[in-house]
C-alpha cells in the first residue's frame, strides 16, 4: 500500500506538472502586453524549475530502502559547550528542510547539554525518499566561527555527526534475541505529560553483540518507550547488515571516524568569511544563513550526482 501511495504521487505530481507547463505557454503569449501575466509566469517559472530539481534528486535515489522513512542521531563531539549548541543547530537545519519537504517529524529522544544546546538528539523523517535523501548527509559535520560562550570572543572550532538510518516495516525480519540486550528505565528529563519525573517512563536499550545503544524518552508509557526504541534498534541493525552486505570498507570506516578534526564531510564557515563548503563534491554556498535554515537540496543533488559518477 506504501508503495501504490507512492507511485500514485509520482504521477499526480506528473500530471500537475505538465499543466503549468500548458498554464507557462499560454502566460507566454501574454507576458509581452500584460506586466500581471509577466509577474505569474516568473513565479510558475521558478516552482516548475523547483520541481524539475526534485524529480532530477529523486531519479538518482534507486536504493533497496531508499524510499523508506529515517531514522536519524545527532551527536556533539569535539568542542564542548559550543559543541552542543553546533548539535542544536544541526537539529534545527534537518527540522527546517524536512519542513520545507512537506516531512513529519516524530523527536524520539533528545540529551540537552549542560550548559546550551543538546548532548544527542534522534529524531524520525517520515515521507517520501527521506532515507534515501537524508544518507547522504551522514557524517560529521564541522563549524567555524566567534563562540558566543568565550568572553574573550576567540574563534572556535565545533563538531557535530548525523547517523541514519532506513526505518524498516514489521515484513522484513531482523533477529533480535532477548539475552542480548540490556534494558534500563530512568526518569524522563524533557516535557511530556504529568507523568515526566514521576516515573521511571525512559528507556534505554543496549544492544550486546554490537554495542548500539538507542534511547526513547518522548513517548507518554515505559511501554510505548521501549516499542519505539525497540523500532529504532531494528533500523539500525539492519543498516548495519546492509553496510556488511555492501562490503564497502571504506565507506564503513569513514562513517566510524571520530567527530574532531580531518573527518568532516562539510564545514561552515561564520568567521572569518562566511562559506559552507562539502568536502566530498566541493559545491559550497556563501549564503550561509539560508544553508542553516534548512535549504540544503542543492548540497544532496550533487552528492547523488558526485556518487553516480565515482
Amino acid at each position: 500500500m506504501q508503495q501504490r501511495s507512492r507511485i500514485e504521487r509520482e504521477l499526480d505530481r506528473q500530471e500537475q506538472f505538465e499543466s503549468s507547463l500548458s498554464d507557462a505557454e499560454v502566460l507566454i503569449e501574454f507576458a509581452e502586453s500584460d506586466p500581471a501575466s509577466q509577474t505569474e509566469l516568473e513565479s510558475l517559472v521558478d516552482r516548475l524549475e523547483n520541481e524539475v530539481t526534485e524529480a532530477e534528486t529523486r531519479s538518482l535515489l534507486s536504493g533497496e530502502t531508499d524510499s523508506n522513512n529515517a531514522i536519524c542521531s545527532i551527536q556533539a563531539g569535539a568542542g564542548g559547550t559550543d559543541a552542543q549548541d553546533w548539535a542544536q543547530m544541526l537539529l534545527r537545519m534537518y527540522l527546517r528542510w524536512a519542513e520545507r519537504k512537506g516531512f513529519k517529524v516524530e523527536i524520539l529522544d533528545e540529551q540537552t547539554g549542560s550548559e546550551a544546546g543538546i548532548k544527542s538528539a534522534t529524531f524520525r523523517v517520515e515521507g517520501d525518499y527521506a532515507y534515501g535523501l537524508l544518507s547522504n548527509e551522514a557524517g560529521v559535520h564541522r563549524l567555524v566561527r566567534i563562540s558566543p560562550f568565550n568572553s574573550g570572543g576567540s574563534r572556535e572550532t565545533s563538531f557535530a555527526s548525523l547517523f541514519v538510518s532506513p526505518e524498516i516495516d514489521e515484513n522484513i525480519e531482523v533477529d533480535i534475541q532477548e539475552k542480548d540486550l540490556r534494558v534500563d528505565t530512568y526518569r524522563s528529563s524533557g516535557a511530556g505529560g504529568q507523568h515526566v519525573n514521576v516515573t521511571d517512563s525512559a528507556v534505554r536499550i543496549t544492544h550486546l553483540p554490537t554495542g548500539i545503544v538507542v534511547t526513547c524518552q518522548n513517548q507518554r508509557s515505559q511501554i510505548q518507550n521501549r516499542a519505539v526504541a525497540m523500532q529504532v534498534l531494528r533500523s539500525k541493525l539492519y543498516e548495519l547488515e546492509l553496510e556488511k552486505r555492501r562490503a564497502d570498507a571504506a565507506e564503513l570506516e569513514a562513517n566510524k571516524q571520530d567527530i574532531s578534526f580531518g573527518s568532516q564531510i562539510r564545514n561552515y564557515v561564520l568567521h572569518p568569511y562566511r562559506l559552507v563548503k562539502d568536502t566530498r563534491t566541493k559545491y559550497e554556498v556563501n549564503d550561509v544563513d539560508a544553508v542553516l535554515d534548512g535549504k540544503i537540496d542543492e548540497f544532496i543533488k550533487e552528492f547523488l550526482i558526485f556518487r553516480k559518477g565515482a
